[in-house]
């Protein structure tokens, strides 16, 4: 029987990747030029400090293009509030990696409600699919990839 898996994974190289991309353009950029300014990284969440929150702002903007250059859906930011801390002001970046309990929930009643012949199951953070023809399963990704989700989602796992 043919099945999918529905999840949402941030690739960690690719993070890394875009994490160093962003602190090398701060280095070279005139306006950061003598400004304590860097993108810490400890798993899914980002650090990002500098002098004002101007500058935080256009960290989120780098980083948010550093993440579309790398692969990573931009959704799967979730960016905190400014904290100013003596003379830096801080910003904690969060990516959201696997589907939440709600957001399955969701997946599920969407699917359900299209009133495709397909089964979708809950397993961990991911969503499976099943069910007897391909070509319901290829209508389920279609239909998912339509809808405005809070959290980027992939595909994966595909069996015939």
């Amino acid at each position: 029987m043919p099945s999918f898996d529905i999840v949402s994974e941030v690739d960690k190289h690719q993070l890394t990747n875009a994490v160093d991309q962003v602190n090398r353009t701060i280095t070279t950029r005139y306006d950061f030029k003598g400004v304590d300014a860097e993108v810490e990284r400890s798993e899914f969440t980002l650090t990002l400090r500098a002098d004002s929150d101007m500058q935080v702002d256009q960290m989120v903007d780098m980083l948010r293009a550093a993440l579309i250059k790398c692969s990573i859906d931009p959704l799967a930011m979730d960016v905190g509030e400014q904290e100013q801390s003596g003379k830096q002001v801080k910003v904690a970046v969060n990516l959201k990696n696997g589907l939440d309990k709600d957001l399955s929930r969701k997946i599920v009643k969407i699917i359900k409600d299209e009133k495709l012949k397909v089964q979708a199951a809950i397993q961990g953070d991911a969503v499976r699919v099943t069910g007897k023809k391909r070509d319901d399963l290829q209508q389920v990704i279609a239909m998912l990839r339509g809808k405005e989700l809070e959290q980027p989602l992939q595909f994966n796992n595909f069996r015939d």
